[in-house]
Order: C-alpha cells, then sequence, then structure tokens
C-alpha cells in the first residue's frame, strides 16, 4: 500500500504557529489547546484532557484488540522567576536540563498571575565588558550569576511587584523560527518537530479515508522535559507506545538533520528489540530514510513511561535536530521521513 501523501506546507505552518507559542513545562496550557484544536479539525479524531493536563487524540482503527499510542511533548525548557533583586533585575531557576550560556542575550518573556506579559533579556550579572573586563568571559554562567533585564523602567523591588511579577512566575525564550532552503531553524523544535508530525500524519491518515490497522492514541504530554510527562495518562490496555522525539545530532553519532532516527538504546536503556526491529522494516519496505543511534545523555516520555511501571512495548523515532537544547535546527526532509514512518507504523 501507498503512504497517503504529506502536505508540507500544512505540515509546516502549523509547526511554525507551535513553536511561537510559549510552553515551557509547567504553562504548556496555551500549546496544548492549539494542538487539540488541530486535532479536532480532523475528521474521526476524538479529543480528551487528562487530569496532569496532557492531550489524548484518538483514532478508530480497523481493529480494537490490540491499541497503541503515539507519544510526543509539547511541553520545553524554560524558566521561573525565583527572586526579585533590590535593583529591579530577577534571578532564576532553570526549567528542564540546559547550560546557562545556550540562553545568554536571548529575549525572553514573563508571564504574570493576572495574564500580563512583561517582555525582557537573559543576561550575565556582569554582562558589559567595558565596565567589568575579563570578569565577563571568566564568570562561571550560573544560577547565581544569571538574571533578567527587564524592558521596563524599574530600579527597585517595588517597581517591579507593580507590574505584577512575583517570585513563581513562567519565563519563556524567544524561539527565533525561521525557514530557510528547506532548514527549520528555531528553539524548541525538542519536540514541536515531532508533534507537528503527529499531527500531520493523522490529518494524511484520515484526508485519504483510511484509518489505522488498530485504534491508536496520540498522547500530547506536557511534562517531558522535566523527566515523567508519560509516567501516565495513557489508556489502561495499550500494547505498544511509539514515542517520536528529536534525534541527537553531534559527534559520534549515526543522526542527522536529514534523515528520521531510531534510537535503539538512551541514557535509560535500550528499547524494546521488537517494536525496534518492526519499525525498521517498516522503514525499509516504504523507501524511509532513516539512521540507528544511541543517544548517551537522553530520556524519553518512553523512558518514564516504563520507570513508572508500564506494560506496553517502547520504541522510539524522531527527526535529526541539531544543537538540541540550545538554538536548534532541523530540515523538511528529516520531518516528512518521521511523519511517513508514522503512517507506515499507523497502517501495518
Amino acid at each position: 500500500m501507498n503512504l497517503p501523501d504529506i502536505d508540507e506546507a500544512l505540515l509546516q505552518g502549523f509547526l511554525v504557529d507551535l513553536l511561537k507559542t510559549p510552553s515551557p513545562t509547567g504553562f504548556a496550557e496555551e500549546a496544548i489547546a492549539l494542538t487539540e484544536r488541530v486535532f479536532r479539525s480532523i475528521p474521526g479524531v476524538k479529543t480528551c484532557r487528562t487530569r496532569k493536563g496532557a492531550l489524548l487524540a484518538t483514532v478508530e482503527g480497523e481493529r480494537e484488540d490490540a491499541h497503541r499510542a503515539l507519544a510526543a511533548h509539547v511541553d520545553t525548557l524554560g524558566a521561573m522567576v525565583k527572586s526579585i533583586k533590590p535593583n529591579g533585575r530577577l534571578a532564576l531557576t532553570r526549567i528542564g536540563g540546559y547550560a546557562w550560556n545556550t540562553v545568554e542575550g536571548e529575549g525572553c518573556t514573563i508571564f504574570t498571575r493576572d495574564g500580563k506579559r512583561v517582555r525582557g533579556s537573559i543576561l550575565v550579572t556582569v554582562a558589559s565588558s567595558h565596565v567589568h573586563g575579563e570578569k565577563t568571559a571568566e564568570t562561571k554562567r550560573s544560577d547565581e550569576t544569571m538574571e533578567v533585564r527587564l524592558d521596563e523602567k524599574v530600579a527597585t523591588k517595588e517597581q517591579v511587584r507593580e507590574l505584577g511579577i512575583e517570585v513563581g512566575d513562567f519565563i519563556a525564550f524567544d524561539p527565533r523560527v525561521e525557514l530557510t532552503n528547506g532548514f527549520v531553524r528555531s528553539r524548541h523544535l525538542d519536540d514541536k518537530a515531532a508533534v507537528a508530525c503527529l499531527v500531520e500524519a493523522a490529518r494524511a491518515l484520515r484526508a485519504a479515508g483510511l484509518k489505522p490497522k488498530q485504534t491508536t492514541h496520540f498522547f500530547i504530554s506536557n511534562f517531558e522535559e522535566v523527566g515523567h510527562g508519560g509516567a501516565n495518562g495513557l489508556p489502561t490496555g495499550t500494547s505498544e507506545l511509539v514515542v517520536v522525539d528529536m534525534a541527537a545530532i553531534g559527534d559520534g553519532q549515526t543522526s542527522d538533520e536529514f534523515h528520521a532516527t531510531l534510537c535503539v538504546k538512551d541514557s535509560s536503556g535500550p528499547y524494546h528489540h521488537g517494536l525496534s526491529n518492526h519499525l525498521r522494516k517498516l522503514a525499509d519496505e516504504n523507501g524511509i530514510p532513516y539512521k540507528v543511534d544511541i543517544y548517551p545523555y537522553y530520556g524519553s516520555d518512553g523512558s518514564a513511561f516504563w520507570r513508572a511501571g508500564g506494560e506496553a512495548a517502547v520504541a522510539l523515532i524522531g527527526p535529526g535536530v541539531d544543537a538540541s537544547h540550545n538554538y536548534e535546527r532541523t530540515h523538511i526532509e528529516a520531518l516528512t521521513a518521521t511523519t511517513n514512518w508514522v503512517l507506515a507504523y499507523l497502517l501495518n
């Protein structure tokens, strides 16, 4: 069977919209709602929310005896206000695992409890080399030395609080999305690229008038970056879970920006050998360009699912993303390869 046609313009269009929707872990409702609206626009897709706020989008299959799930996460790296300094700057605490130098100089938005958005920049406390000389380069970037400079006329803690900013407010980094020569360059392609692939696979399947082989649940998690997004929320009795998350590119890795990747092992251990081999067979049969890789410092919603006692077989695929947890980049070829792989899995 030929795979349904993918609409690359729709795939990229939704991805850009999602990338521009702020969703640091714990503050992902707007991105979940956007994804839910798009899933609901697809005929035959039913949606619901988990108590933790994740999204389940279900497509009835030709069979009902062994439900499957596909998972991707919409939450991203980010920060929260740790304290308001006497000089009107903000001390931060990180959300997710990243190095402070990867966001130094980045624009950001602070979200107050009353819905106000305040703009700012993330800087080291000794940012000016004209003032601090070598100290600017030598200072270790840490929770103690990084801060937000607000784009407001404030110089005291009291003035900042008058803006509505308080300890615990969420901070989102500017994604800086750009499409050039087939490349998609942006923060937070981990894992919004994979969410877009799942949505486009569901749309293409239903547009072709097809059903998946088994009833399938698309699970869009909202706490992956802190390690427990996939720990619960999947329907009881799910037989297989294919996690779709970005592939890590770098020295010693086989992954690149132009292929999808099957990860056979990450920091949590090997994934399910039988399901991984099934996915390899599907890719070979359908001419899908893919790599096989191992990620040394990586965990997924599948890892969380198994650690929480999940019984299903778990495998991991995804598009190659360069500079993960930094200013990331992928290519439309990796996105279409991943989407086609998902379609092949749905139909077989």
